[in-house]
Formats: structure tokens, sequence, C-alpha cells
């Protein structure tokens, strides 16, 4: 009976036991669809599928559902997620008290249309020196993962370097990047990064595999030139990145 006692309290501590905390739990992460438009003008909603489908993808990564913002040029057309209205001054007033209260690390996705010195959100062009700041302000010294979907997107990396950063980008900073029209759910490389998610465990081979999906996808579609998706890996959370495991995991 002794021996049947012990057994029944050491499962209810089990029970009880507060569930092991995962690497992204603390983190801050937005996600970014700065058009509603194809390259030929027509409407499209290419970025808003990517956003909701990478922001479900993170929380089945283990980003808590209260630390994964939403931001839409049209965020009156989507009741279900309720994105905020992507433009800088949202961005910036929101996305600093997200990262209050998730200070562990950044995740910034970044879908839209592109130029040589900016991204498209809405009619405005933003120069990326705008979103560097931003993240700059919001992510000062802590692991911060920015992945940029867009035309000319390589030149995000001269600008927003740094040693806790993790950049990838859809395109050389002098080549376009492929998908966007109407006719389409997602950018080639926006699908690349949704369909690699769930077979890497760490974000470099995330890279390394999502150029790869890419350069096929061109090839298939006899685009070019290639766009030639970019990385840059800081010093610092070069070190962390190892140790960053996830498993995107159906909820």
């Amino acid at each position: 009976m002794r021996v049947l006692l012990w057994s029944i309290i050491a499962i209810g501590l089990m029970l009880v036991r507060p569930a092991v905390a995962g690497p992204f739990d603390n983190w801050a992460a937005m996600v970014i669809a700065g058009d509603y438009r194809a390259h030929s003008g027509a409407p499209s909603e290419v970025f808003d599928n990517a956003r909701r489908d990478l922001a479900k993808t993170f929380e089945q990564m283990g980003f808590a559902p209260n630390h994964i913002q939403q931001y839409s040029t049209r965020p009156d057309a989507d009741p279900v997620t309720k994105p905020l209205h992507a433009d800088p001054a949202t961005i910036e007033a929101n996305f600093k008290k997200l990262t209050q209260q998730a200070g562990a690390g950044c995740l910034v996705y970044l879908t839209s249309h592109g130029a040589p010195l900016g991204v498209a959100m809405g009619d405005a062009l933003v120069p990326i020196r705008t979103i560097g700041d931003l993240v700059d302000e919001a992510c000062p010294a802590r692991p911060t993962i920015v992945i940029v979907s867009a035309c000319y997107s390589g030149m995000f990396i001269p600008v927003m370097l740094a040693a806790n950063r993790m950049i990838i980008t859809a395109a050389r900073g002098d080549r376009t990047s492929f998908g966007c029209s109407e006719d389409l759910k997602y950018t080639f490389f926006d699908q690349c990064i949704l369909e690699t998610l769930p077979k890497v465990t760490t974000f470099p081979p995330l890279y390394d595999m999502a150029k790869e999906c890419v350069a096929a996808r061109e090839m298939a579609e006899h685009v070019s030139p290639p766009s030639e998706p970019q990385v840059y890996v800081g010093a610092t959370i070069g070190q962390q990145l190892p140790m960053l495991n996830f498993a995107v995991k159906d909820q």
C-alpha cells in the first residue's frame, strides 16, 4: 500500500511539473506583409498569405502566440488573425512594446515588393535604414534573425549587419526575386521558406535548403537572372544558433 501511495504522489508531481521552456518562449516575433498588389498592380494575396502561414509556423516552432505580431496593409480584410496596420509608426510603437515584454531575442520577417534602397509598405517606399533603426532600438543586443523577402533585399545586409544578427534575404542586392503575381499563393522565396521550416531544426540549414529550393523553382519556371538569396551571420549569433533548436509541430 505504501509503495502504491508513493507511486501516486510521484505521478502527481510529474503532472504538475512545469514544461521545459523552449528556446523561443521569450522571443518577440513580427511578420510584415508590406503590400496587397502583384507586380502588375492587380490585387494579390501572396504577401498576406505568407504572413498568416508564417505566423502559424512560428507558433508551431515554439514562439508564444502573444509574442507574435502580424502587420498588413489591409488589416480590415483579415478579421480572423486581426493584423495591425503595416506602417512604420504603428510597427515601431507596437514592436517596441512587445520587445519589452519578450526580451530574449527577436525574429523579423518582412515580405513585400522591394527597391534598391527600400521596401514597399502600401503606397510608401520605406528606406532600409528606417527598418534598421527600428531593429537597432527594439533589439539592440539580443540575438536577432531578420528575413527579408523582396527584390533587391540583399541591400539589407550592409545596412543592418551586426554581431548579434543573422540576416537572410530573398535576393542579391542587385537582383529581383520572383513570384509576386496575382495567380500565385506565395512568392517563390516565401514558399520555399514555408516548405523548408518543417525539414530543419536550426536556422543555418534553413537558408541553405531554401536557397536550393528557390534555384530549382526559378529553373523550372525559366526565369532569370537568378535571384541568388543571401545570408549574413554575425560572430555572436553564430555561436548561439546551434543551440536554438526547433521542430515545427502541428497544434
